[in-house]
């Protein structure tokens, strides 16, 4: 049986399906620059091993680019997590990243109305998604993603029930940006749309999807979960204390 993507391959897929504006080498850092995107796509990462002192490096770069200093951590930068500690740094919004084999994903008796489909983002997905705190700056990452991609809307009761967008890196398909309206929620909205999204994704030729989940979120969690994603990975944010004030 193939194996699930692994973290790395995950964190390669999401600088591809959600990328941000730039990135570049400095030093032993991937600098990346959000321009308003989010966590996401304005965090630094280690290259490599680094020392102390290279953490100044990332955080002049971060500063010119006007965004405040934040470094995206994965277990196997322990080391900078405990450097980023001592300087001050808070850890925010940990986050699971769960993958699956769309063959092994439950067969869903699904309705193309549970998943249309759209090159661009209809008006009402960009109000609906504007008033869910995913502005123009979220839309503008999306519009940045080069492969094969897709907004989806799903109908629920002759209202819109969800929006997400869906993008493919090579095999790995990740589904972003989730969103069911509130009068929709728990009534297999979501579970029809990734259904739908699975669909896509095959036809793209794809053979697995991931998506990211803060730790806390325990129904969205069990959601992925039950559509039979596992967890691959996992990272965190450390964040200034000054710029969470």
């Amino acid at each position: 049986m193939t194996a699930l993507p692994d973290a790395d391959r995950v964190i390669r897929a999401i600088d591809a399906t959600w990328p941000p504006a730039a990135a570049f080498a400095r030093g032993p850092w991937l600098i990346r620059r959000g321009e308003g995107g989010g966590q996401r796509v304005s965090a630094a990462t280690p290259l490599g091993d680094v020392a102390e002192q290279d953490i100044a490096t990332a955080e002049s770069e971060m500063r010119r680019l006007g965004q405040h200093p934040l470094f995206m951590l994965r277990p196997r930068d322990a080391a900078l997590d405990g450097m980023l500690e001592r300087r001050g740094y808070r850890v925010v919004d940990p986050v699971m990243m769960m993958a699956a084999r769309i063959s092994d994903m439950p067969a869903m008796d699904t309705h193309p109305l549970d998943g249309i489909t759209a090159v661009e983002p209809l008006a009402l997905m960009r109000s609906f998604w504007d008033e869910n705190g995913i502005g123009p700056a979220r839309l503008a990452v999306m519009a940045r993603a080069g492969g094969p991609k897709t907004y989806m809307l799903t109908r629920h009761r002759d209202a819109l029930g969800a929006c997400a967008f869906v993008a493919c890196d090579g095999d790995l398909a990740m589904m972003h940006a989730l969103v069911v309206a509130p009068g929709h929620r728990r009534q297999g909205v979501a579970a029809r749309m990734i259904g739908r999204a699975a669909i896509w994704a095959l036809e793209q030729g794809a053979r697995f999807m991931a998506v990211l989940v803060t730790s806390e979120n325990l129904p969205a969690r069990n959601l992925y979960a039950g559509q039979g994603m596992q967890v691959v990975g996992k990272y965190h944010y450390r964040k200034e204390k000054e710029a969470e004030e």
